[in-house]
């Protein structure tokens, strides 16, 4: 009875770790950072295991210490990603080691891969107070190297109620905030919850000045669900200034479960200056049927193809080839001893269309030319066209409001022409 006791015990023990080890939170998304990688990874939108399997989500996994170890990324929003507010990769693995903290980035196979900062590997280290003193990248052999960026190592410090960031490459020298952004030293206010609230461009004194755009700080505002909603720039005397692109607010928008779908700029007056709808997969509008005129002209610029093969139209074979045009057909190599596919591009039909039927033996006096428009799908569309001697396929693209052929697959309709 006691040996029972024991082994159940030691059972329950055993199931206890386990499930600390596996300990797993679910989010939909990932609270936005255009700041620091010195702010810590947080999801916003938290949901249970059952509904995280049905929808874009990611895993945050812990171990018995309730240190987070896994990030796995099943998110397939669309919208655009900043690379310091993405993993950028499907699995981040976090490894501690004392006051060392080190992130790898693997793709779904468990290959390791660069993550969107393009670096294969980050290291952090930690001070006593449990936040980040300095952050070093380092490539697949473990040689220290520099980010998309151009930055090799962050270094972090306090002074007064600022976080003080400074980046450098592999030569030690400084570098700018980002390669889009002249932000050189910086210092960082964040509240009691970790949340930026303001970056400040520091001059070697570290005191406030502004860049060349007259810009010295700009502010970001979150919700109480962690949605990043507004952001806005300002000069040495904290009053709102334009941006590079002649805005001195963003205004974000959300839904109720936390997609962001809209994006309102605003000027130093609080003046709309424009707006946009941010496009992702949760609000899809589907393309209507297609219009009688694309279905004539998808119509028009198949048989046009034929039609300058047959009259020796250059003018118009070029007009209904895309630039990007690939015709494909299926031939033998004698050589290999084998069939083969082959292709030629834009110039190679306009020459076609010069002299391949100068002759006047390529077509009968009155082809007989069918075409069955497959589909069309808002810009795109496919289309079978069925003529005397062959049978083809057609890819078509609407640029620019002009459809013209992108893909040309074809054969002869005389299969006796192949061996089988």
């Amino acid at each position: 009875m006691k040996a029972k006791t024991f082994i159940l015990t030691i059972l329950f023990f055993c199931f206890i770790n386990v499930s600390l080890a596996q300990k797993r939170e679910y989010y939909r998304h990932l609270q936005y950072n255009h700041v620091s990688p010195y702010i810590k990874l947080k999801g916003t939108y938290p949901l249970d295991a059952v509904t995280a399997d049905n929808t874009s989500h990611y895993v945050f996994k812990y171990n018995q210490n309730n240190q987070l170890i896994e990030v796995i990324n099943n998110h397939y929003f669309t919208e655009r990603k900043h690379p310091l507010a993405s993993i950028g990769v499907y699995k981040m693995k976090i490894s501690y080691d004392k006051n060392i903290e080190t992130r790898l980035f693997f793709n779904k196979y468990d290959e390791a891969i660069t993550n969107d900062r393009e670096v294969y590997k980050e290291v952090y280290h930690i001070d006593k107070n449990g936040n980040y003193s300095n952050l070093s990248f380092y490539d697949h052999d473990d040689t220290p190297m520099e980010s998309n960026w151009g930055i090799s190592q962050y270094k972090w410090s306090k002074h007064g109620r600022m976080i003080i960031e400074e980046r450098f490459n592999l030569k030690n020298k400084p570098k700018n905030i980002s390669t889009y952004f002249e932000f050189g030293i910086t210092g960082m206010i964040f509240n009691k919850n970790g949340i930026p609230k303001a970056t400040y461009n520091l001059n070697d004194n570290l005191d406030v000045v502004e860049n060349s755009m007259g810009i010295a700080s700009y502010h970001d505002i979150y919700d109480k669900y962690g949605n990043h909603i507004t952001y806005s720039y300002h000069d040495r005397d904290d009053k709102l200034t334009l941006n590079s692109i002649d805005f001195a607010i963003v205004r974000k928008i959300y839904d109720s479960i936390g997609n962001y779908i809209k994006q309102e700029h605003y000027d130093t007056n609080n003046q709309l200056v424009r707006q946009r709808n941010i496009a992702n997969n949760q609000y899809v509008i589907s393309s209507p049927i297609a219009t009688q005129q694309d279905s004539l002209e998808i119509k028009r610029i198949s048989l046009g193809y034929l039609e300058s093969l047959k009259d020796l139209r250059p003018a118009l074979m070029n007009e209904v080839m895309n630039d990007s045009l690939n015709k494909v057909t299926v031939g033998y190599s004698r050589e290999l001893r084998k069939e083969v596919v082959t292709s030629i591009p834009k110039f190679r039909m306009i020459e076609n269309a010069k002299n391949w039927n100068k002759s006047n033996t390529k077509f009968p006096p009155k082809p007989n030319n069918t075409i069955t428009i497959l589909d069309i799908y808002h810009r795109i569309a496919t289309v079978k066209l069925y003529s005397d001697n062959w049978v083809e396929y057609l890819h078509l693209i609407k640029l620019d409001g002009r459809w013209s052929i992108v893909n040309l697959l074809w054969q002869h309709r005389d299969v006796s022409r192949y061996p089988y």
